[in-house]
């Protein structure tokens, strides 16, 4: 499954489409990462916060698998 990716440098935010198509019906946040569901509460697309501090500790963490982001 390929994902479209796109980072908005002044937001700071990495968003990352699931799914193209779908209606959007609401969204869950959790710390850095919202998710965002379509009406039957399948994910349509989320959102990294704080992308440029957060995504280079998920590589991290895959690359000494595990790390403690803060």
């Amino acid at each position: 499954m390929a994902y479209r990716m796109r980072y908005d440098a002044d937001a700071d935010v990495l968003t990352i489409v699931i799914v193209e198509r779908g209606r959007l019906s609401h969204a869950e946040e959790v710390g850095d990462v919202v998710v965002h569901f379509d009406e039957k509460g399948a994910p349509l697309f989320m959102e990294i916060l704080r992308a440029s501090k957060i995504v280079p500790l998920m590589v991290e963490a895959l690359a000494r698998k595990g790390t403690i982001v803060t």
